[in-house]
């Protein structure tokens, strides 16, 4: 039994959803989001809830029930507040700033590293070291943000580079002398 997929996702005002096609829609005030149905989950909209719940017994239907319950989540969640992540630039001279619709990365290197913002993903610099990225699709969220630290993973010794929000960094300690 999936304890996540047996509760059903709140549709919030302002939100519809509809099945059509196989098709799961839902409309909000941030965009409009669609995913395809699986075949061995049975969907239900009915007084303002989303229920998912296993079409069949088979270990197939039960391995899915959980996570197409967090997919649709997902989607409602997107359309109604977003999703964001934040990016926080340790190092001397580690900068970053939006400019048009390139993130301008100074990380330490001969150049410039000029990141293109995606189509529906939106970036805001509040300071030279903070990074937002936000957004409708949490996986899109997560992927720009990924990218973003690529380029400057942090690193044990000084704690130097991109790193998440909350993010531990386990540091270690230098040469002895």
């Amino acid at each position: 039994m999936s304890r996540i997929g047996k509760k059903a996702v709140a549709i919030p005002a302002g939100v519809t959803a509809t099945i059509n096609d196989r098709i799961l829609s839902v409309k909000g005030p941030k965009g409009e989001m669609s995913m395809p149905l699986v075949d061995d989950i049975s969907y239900t909209i009915d007084a303002g809830l989303i229920a998912v719940q296993p079409a069949s017994d088979t270990k197939r239907a039960r391995a899915f029930w959980g996570m197409q319950r967090t997919l649709v989540s997902n989607l409602v969640t997107g359309v109604s507040a977003g999703f964001t992540k934040v990016l926080l630039i340790t190092g001397v001279g580690y900068r970053a700033s939006v400019q048009g619709s390139n993130l301008k990365l100074q990380l330490g290197y001969s150049h410039d590293v000029d990141f293109a913002i995606p189509e529906g993903i939106t970036i805001k610099t509040p300071d030279q070291t903070t990074v937002e990225i936000s957004g409708s699709d949490k996986q899109r969220v997560g992927q720009v943000a990924a990218e973003i630290r690529r380029w400057r993973k942090p690193e044990p010794y000084k704690g130097k580079g991109i790193k998440y929000r909350g993010e531990f960094i386990f540091r270690k300690e230098g040469k002895k002398k």
